[in-house]
């Protein structure tokens, strides 16, 4: 089951919320709509791939969609005086009219900052990735972000898998794993947060599990 289940989805309604947020009964409207959030997801993760955009989600109405933006560096994604912000959703605007999608007549975009970017699966595998590209060695890249993981903190165990093409071989395939501490993938109220990021046009995969601990013992913590 642990193998087989996505740590996300998993979870979701017990710990985790849908990262696409609004109803229709029309199953025209829901085709439309599934298609619209699906080819926006993945134009605003090539695009924001630098600027650390560990989650994005979307909320609509009747008028109005709220584009939530997560990241650990607000300041580089909306810019000076918010013009980060405005060039983002001309851009999507521009890209829903090309790909026949209605745009709504008000769209808004939150960002949001992430409250402990070492403890964020998606931050983690982003800044493997960006190490990677410097051609640093793959190794010490790993050890690194899973020394710096679990020093953050509320994290109780980390996991981290990259697979492909790595160590500068062009043909032969290799995977390297390091774990420390416990990820107990099918303890449903254990917090799990998980990322896989695939590097294109490199050949390589990173997965990354960070387990925060008993959610129902960290909300009475927190209530307490």
């Amino acid at each position: 089951m642990s193998q087989i289940s996505h740590p996300y989805g998993y979870r979701l309604v017990t710990l985790r919320d849908w990262k696409s947020r609004w109803f229709t009964s029309d199953r025209r409207k829901f085709r439309s709509l599934l298609r619209a959030d699906t080819l926006l997801r993945e134009y605003l993760e090539d695009k924001l791939q630098s600027s650390y955009v560990s989650n994005i989600e979307f909320e609509r109405d009747r008028k109005a969609t709220r584009l939530i933006l997560t990241t650990s560096r607000p300041g580089v994604l909306i810019g000076r005086s918010g013009e980060g912000v405005q060039k983002i959703k001309s851009d999507v605007m521009s890209f829903m009219r090309r790909h026949n999608i209605e745009t709504p007549t008000d769209l808004k975009i939150d960002v949001v900052e992430v409250a402990n970017p070492d403890a964020d699966a998606v931050h983690i595998a982003q800044s493997i990735a960006e190490s990677l590209r410097r051609r640093l060695p793959f190794r010490r890249v790993i050890k690194q972000a899973l020394e710096k993981t679990m020093g953050a903190r509320g994290v109780k165990g980390c996991r981290i898998v990259v697979s492909g093409l790595i160590g500068g071989s062009a043909t032969m395939k290799r995977r390297e794993q390091l774990k420390k501490g416990s990820i107990p993938l099918q303890f449903i109220r254990a917090d799990i947060d998980y990322a896989y990021l695939p590097m294109k046009g490199h050949g390589i995969g990173i997965k990354v599990w960070i387990h925060k601990g008993d959610s129902l013992a960290n909300n009475k913590e927190t209530a307490s």
